[in-house]
C-alpha cells in the first residue's frame, strides 16, 4: 500500500510555463525514492509540492491516507534538508536543532532527548555549541540533518543537500545518509542531478525530463532495461554511447559500424547504445569495427579510450594497463547481449525483440 502518493500533479506557473506535467508516483512506508534529472526537468518542484512550498496547480498529494493539498507546509508531520543548509546563523546549533520543537511546545527534557539522539547518531555531540558559521560544509550538512532527524516525521525530503560540498565530502555524506535511512527506516524522498547519488541511495529511481517522469524502477532495471534513449543516456558514468544508422535483415549498419541484429527488431532508422564498459580492445563478442583513437585517459584504475568509428564518436572503459595512444587504430569489440536498440530521436523508445516483449524486461 502506498505511503506517499501522488495523482496527476500538475504544476503552471502564471506565465504558462508547465514545470511538472501529470506526475503520478506511488512511495510505499519506508522507501527511499530519488528524483533525478538534468535542471529544469521539475525533479525540485515536485519536491516542493510535497513540501507545501509550492501550490499545486491540479491533482492530488496524499501522505499516509490523507490528502494535504491544503494543508499547511507545518501540518504535513515532513521534514525537509535543503541545498544551502538553510540554519539561522545567530543560533548556536543546539538552537537550531531545538528551534523547531520549541515552537511544537514540547516539553523541554523531550527536546533534549531528542537532540542528544541526533547529535550522537551524526557525531555532531562537540558542535552543539557553536554556530553555524565555525562549521565546514559538512559540519553544517550534519546539523542540518540533525534537525531534521530530531522532528521524527513521517517523510524525509531532501533538495540536492550534497550538491554544496567537495567530492569526498559528498561520498562521506552519502554513506550518513544511507545509513541514516537504513537505521531510521523512514520514508525518504532525495532529488539530484547526480545519477551516481541517485544509483547508490535509491530503493527506487524516478527519472524525469520537461516536467515528465519517464521511468520508474530500480537501479539495475534502469541501467539494464531503459525505456527511452534519454534514460539510457542519463543513467552510467560515463554516458551510453550512441552511433545512428539502420536496422535491415537482422544487421544494423552506418558509417564505421557493421553488426547483426535480432532478426524481430523492426526494421528501418535506429540507434545503436552500447555501453563504455562493454566495449573491449581483445577480441570478443561481436566486431564493431576499426576506430581511431582522439583521447586517451589513464585514471589509475582504468583508462577511458575516447575514439572515432567512421563519422561517429564514443567513449570505452579499458583496463588500465590499455596501452593505446591519440592517433592509433584499434578493433573494437561488444558484448551483444548488452546492446540496446532505440528508435531515432532524443526521446526515442527502446526497440523491443520478440523475447523481450515476451519476458516483459522492460518496465514502463
Amino acid at each position: 500500500m502506498s505511503f506517499l502518493r501522488l495523482s496527476d500533479l500538475d504544476k503552471v506557473y502564471p506565465n504558462g510555463f508547465r514545470a511538472v506535467n501529470q506526475a503520478n508516483l506511488e512511495i510505499r512506508e519506508g522507501e527511499f525514492v530519488v528524483l533525478v534529472g538534468p535542471s529544469g526537468c521539475g525533479k525540485t518542484t515536485t519536491l516542493r509540492m510535497i513540501a507545501g512550498l509550492e501550490e499545486i496547480s491540479e491533482g492530488s498529494i496524499e501522505i499516509d491516507g490523507t490528502v494535504v493539498n491544503e494543508m499547511a507546509p507545518a501540518d504535513r508531520d515532513i521534514a525537509m534538508v535543503f541545498q544551502n543548509y538553510a540554519l539561522y546563523p545567530h543560533m548556536s546549533n543546539r538552537e537550531n536543532l531545538a528551534f523547531g520543537l520549541k515552537l511544537r511546545r514540547m516539553p523541554k527534557d523531550e527536546i533534549e532527548r531528542r537532540i542528544t539522539e541526533a547529535a550522537r547518531s551524526l557525531s555532531i555531540e562537540h558542535l552543539l555549541d557553536r554556530r553555524p558559521r565555525e562549521l565546514s560544509g559538512g559540519q553544517r550538512q550534519r546539523i542540518a540533518l540533525g534537525r531534521a532527524i530530531v522532528r521524527d516525521p513521517k517523510v524525509f525530503l531532501f533538495d540536492e543537500p550534497l550538491s554544496n560540498l567537495d567530492a569526498k565530502l559528498r561520498v562521506q555524506m552519502r554513506t550518513e545518509i544511507a545509513r541514516l535511512h537504513k537505521r531510521l527506516k523512514t520514508t525518504m524522498v532525495y532529488v539530484t542531478h547526480d545519477q551516481v547519488e541517485a544509483m547508490t541511495l535509491g530503493d527506487r529511481i524516478v527519472v524525469m525530463k520537461d516536467g515528465v517522469i519517464q521511468q520508474v524502477d530500480s537501479p539495475m532495471n534502469l541501467y539494464d532495461s531503459p525505456v527511452n534513449r534519454f534514460v539510457a543516456g542519463f543513467i552510467g558514468s560515463p554516458a551510453m554511447n550512441f552511433f545512428e544508422g539502420s536496422l535491415v535483415r537482422g544487421r544494423f549498419s552506418c558509417e564505421g559500424i557493421a553488426c547483426p541484429a535480432d532478426e524481430s527488431l523492426p526494421e528501418g532508422p535506429a540507434v545503436l547504445g552500447i555501453r563504455p564498459e562493454d566495449l573491449q580492445v581483445q577480441p570478443g563478442g561481436a566486431c564493431l569495427g576499426e576506430a581511431e583513437l582522439e583521447v586517451v585517459e589513464h585514471m589509475g584504475h582504468e583508462t577511458m579510450a575516447y575514439f572515432r568509428l567512421g563519422t561517429q564518436t564514443g567513449v570505452a572503459r579499458l583496463s588500465a594497463d590499455f596501452p593505446g595512444r591519440p592517433g592509433e587504430a584499434v578493433t573494437l569489440y561488444a558484448r551483444s547481449s548488452s546492446w540496446h536498440f532505440f528508435a531515432p530521436g532524443e526521446g526515442g523508445a527502446r526497440l523491443l525483440t520478440e523475447e523481450t516483449k515476451t519476458t516483459g524486461n522492460a518496465e514502463a
